[in-house]
């Protein structure tokens, strides 16, 4: 999933300052489950920004509304007309929500309530961690399912550096070197024999941006409708 924090109040204090009417919009799915930009989150932060205009001087209307996702049209096409009748639109989706809907709200302005910090897992309630940089070019089927270019401080794919010690990454003691943990799974899974093997390098060029991807289902069966 993908895993937000919300911006510092003074910080959204100061880019919707100029703003008298102002719509803040959730997102009920990644940010919602990290408790960043949920409905419960939603509220909080009107109540929150409406009492600090008020101890300021400066007064506003908050309109508050929570959509499934923010980064697919057809959750966003049923609060247009609604959200038109705002100055700005302040999001508490991720990065690509925000600019989703800054794309079919424009010229109105969208503002980032979130700060998008990765994808990653729940390890303990209230906790997550980083899995994958979504590279484009997956490898932990060489790795027994942990990914060096996360999990590795610095992403290497030949093995561990020479700074690791008693197990532990060279840049925190706190840290499990990921190599480490390579190699204990694939001790575990017999097949320590394909660490001797040099792997191909790492294929970046999957990494370019913005990225696009198409489905080809979706593709032949729009062309199946259209009878071509």
């Amino acid at each position: 999933m993908i895993v937000a924090e919300r911006k510092p109040l003074e910080e959204i204090k100061e880019k919707t300052a100029s703003y008298k009417k102002l719509l803040i919009l959730g997102c009920g799915t990644c940010v919602s489950v990290c408790h960043a930009g949920g409905e419960k989150e939603v509220g909080l932060l009107a109540s929150q920004l409406r009492m600090a205009r008020e101890i300021d001087g400066n007064e506003i209307e908050i309109g508050e509304a929570t959509v499934q996702r923010q980064c697919d049209e057809e959750y966003i096409l049923p609060i247009l007309e609604m959200a038109r009748e705002y100055d700005a639109v302040l999001s508490m989706g991720c990065g690509a929500g925000v600019q989703f809907v800054a794309g079919m709200l424009e010229p109105e302005p969208v503002i980032p309530a979130l700060n998008t910090r990765f994808i990653g897992v729940t390890t303990a309630e209230g906790t997550w961690s980083e899995k994958c940089r979504a590279c484009g070019n997956c490898l932990l089927a060489d790795y027994g399912g942990i990914c060096p270019i996360t999990m590795c401080a610095k992403g290497l794919v030949n093995g561990p550096c020479g700074g690791y010690k008693d197990g532990k990454c060279e840049t925190s003691n706190e840290r499990d070197c990921a190599w480490v943990m390579i190699y204990e799974r694939l001790r575990k899974m017999g097949r320590l024999d394909s660490m001797r093997e040099i792997p191909d390098l790492k294929n970046y060029s999957a990494q370019s941006h913005p990225a696009r991807y198409v489905n080809e289902a979706y593709t032949k069966a729009e062309i199946a409708e259209s009878g071509e």
